[in-house]
């Protein structure tokens, strides 16, 4: 397809995906649960190395979860299996199982539409003591928190790939299954498959601050080469399996570069992985097949893999970083004495299922959650607050908010614009009527503004497909894309990347709200252009992709919460997780 049929067909797929009072987007209409879906991939025939199971107190040890958000505070674990083993269990592996009576599924760190997990991990990395005497790739198991050795990888080959990146820098690599997330939302499910991974790009982000590292994600790669890197292209190993789509590759590395210790600063060309060398790597030595995750054959929706074509990177497009400045550790004593550690936030993370409809937010917590929310782009991409300085491009994600019960802010809807430059665009797009006044005791840096005073609650849970979760917790919010000016801008392909970062911001949302003691839930289900008359928007220059809502959980007293690891499961991941 040209360009312009690339973004005909993605604007096709938008529309037909919405949701709207009358109808729902085309989905299976009942569930067939005898051909559900494994959530667990596995390699069979590829060698497994167990990662050691690390406790709370063990090193390396996990920083306070405010110093991860202040450059400087934590110092840069060495790259070690025990440090390898803390990045996947704090971005990919199970954080507990649950049980109600003889039913028992896992959920996970990176959190997922429907608890359905499309998202695969995967870990392209050097000789490791304890993991391989040479550099190979891993596919990720998180049941078994271990890697499964797909491909071993030659030193020259792996030392030339790795050659313009920091020293002791690996690479880390998502795919996605789309089969997972159609088998219940059927043609919606791309999208689903999309933020899921921004939570999984978000979360190995904030898992590598707990070690003093860095991550950058590598955008000017190539779908074809993400698929030589990961072996998706490998039709061998994948006979009578469902087959695994490219996503993206994060690179990895330690914020002290120089590897003695010292505070030094790294400045230069973003790094560039070569795509031929990428290729060499499927002239390896391969090892394992995919295992079949459902009893049937997939159900094909080809709305899907019309999208999914359309949006593949293609070659010839440097969408990524200008320059990188990785700082070195500098202990600046600003390091925190108390708070809650980031290992308790990260595996008491949990999608609440209902609001409490009473408990209230203090106006100051609320304030830090949406500050953590903002980008900075008056800085360069790479020096930008964690996790923003994964991403390559400006943001484009706004948040359309509904406050329901924030102690000393008046009730009603407010949009917080995160690229400050894209304040008159939002204010010629949406009603003439709104006040767009600065809440009292805003902070000054903070661009939040009040639309309309008065009680949404009810609106709230009528727009998120009439779930009471929306209304009834102390706000929940439209994440609002900048849509046809990027899509143009920037080409079909970047239509993932709006997903992506609405899936970020997911990700610092849940997060927060366990810093203060409440609880958080992404909302996929909403009626897409109901959600743009409120805010009065009548065209394609922004869309809603996504909705999330914070609250006081209500807990269901016939779960029982069982340890991630050392429990014996023999049934698969149930629907549970998201709205």
């Amino acid at each position: 397809m040209h360009d312009t049929e690339k973004i005909e067909a993605v604007l096709r797929y938008h529309e037909r995906t919405k949701h709207h009072f009358d109808r729902y987007a085309p989905g299976p209409g009942e569930l067939d649960w005898a051909n559900q879906p494994n959530p667990l991939r596995r390699y069979e025939g590829a060698p497994l190395v167990r990662l050691p199971l690390l406790g709370p107190d063990d090193a390396p040890a996990s920083p306070h979860y405010d110093d991860l958000y202040r450059r400087g505070s934590v110092p840069s674990m060495p790259v070690t299996v025990r440090s390898l083993s803390r990045l996947l269990q704090y971005g990919l592996a199970i954080s507990a199982w649950k049980q109600v009576g003889a039913t028992r599924w896992a959920l996970r760190c990176n959190p997922s539409s429907g608890n359905l997990h499309p998202t695969e991990g995967y870990v392209l990395i050097g000789a490791l003591p304890g993991l391989g005497e040479a550099a190979g790739l891993y596919h990720y198991a998180p049941r078994e928190h271990a890697l499964e050795r797909r491909a071993d990888c030659s030193t020259p080959v792996y030392e030339a790939l790795m050659l313009e990146f920091p020293a002791h820098a690996f690479l880390v690599g998502l795919s996605s299954i789309h089969w997972r997330e159609a088998w219940k939302y059927g043609e919606r499910a791309f999208r689903y498959c999309q933020h899921d991974a921004g939570h999984a790009i978000g979360a190995l982000r904030i898992a590598a601050a707990t070690l003093g590292w860095t991550a950058m994600l590598l955008d000017g790669l190539t779908h074809e080469a993400i698929e030589d890197l990961l072996g998706l292209n490998r039709a061998e190993d994948f006979v009578g399996a469902e087959r695994e789509h490219p996503v993206a590759v994060l690179a990895v590395w330690p914020t002290d570069v120089t590897g003695d210790g010292q505070a030094r600063t790294h400045y230069g060309e973003p790094p560039h992985l070569d795509s031929a060398l990428a290729h060499q790597l499927t002239r390896e030595c391969w090892h394992g097949a995919a295992n079949r995750l459902s009893r049937d054959d997939p159900v094909r929706w080809e709305v899907i893999d019309e999208v999914a074509a359309a949006t593949r990177k293609p070659a010839g497009e440097k969408q990524g970083h200008e320059t990188i400045a990785t700082p070195g550790v500098e202990r600046n004593g600003l390091a925190s004495e108390d708070g809650p550690v980031a290992a308790q936030i990260i595996l008491q993370r949990r999608s609440l299922q209902a609001c409490d409809s009473h408990t209230s937010i203090t106006a100051a917590s609320f304030y830090r959650m949406l500050a953590r929310l903002m980008p900075r782009v008056e800085l360069p991409a790479s020096q930008r607050p964690m996790p923003w300085d994964t991403m390559a491009w400006n943001p484009t994600i706004h948040l359309g908010l509904f406050v329901h019960r924030v102690d000393d802010i008046v009730p009603g809807l407010y949009l917080l614009d995160r690229n400050p430059t894209k304040m008159g665009n939002l204010t010629r797009a949406m009603h003439p009527r709104f006040d767009w006044s600065t809440p009292s005791g805003c902070p000054p840096d903070l661009p939040l503004r009040m639309l309309e005073a008065g009680d949404a609650r009810r609106l709230a849970t009528q727009l998120s497909c009439h779930q009471d979760i929306a209304g009834d917790g102390a706000f929940s919010l439209a994440m609002i894309a900048e849509y046809q000016e990027a899509l143009f801008t920037h080409g079909a392909w970047f239509y993932r990347r709006l997903f992506w970062e609405a899936g970020m911001v997911g990700q610092v949302l849940y997060l927060e709200a366990e810093a203060v003691g409440v609880r958080a839930t992404g909302i996929g289900c909403f009626f897409d252009d109901p959600v743009h008359r409120v805010f009065g928007i009548e065209d394609l220059a922004f869309q809603s992709l996504y909705h999330f809502t914070v609250g006081g959980a209500v807990d269901d007293p016939r779960l029982t919460t069982l340890a991630p690891y050392g429990t014996s499961i023999d049934e698969h991941d149930r629907d549970s997780d998201l709205p």
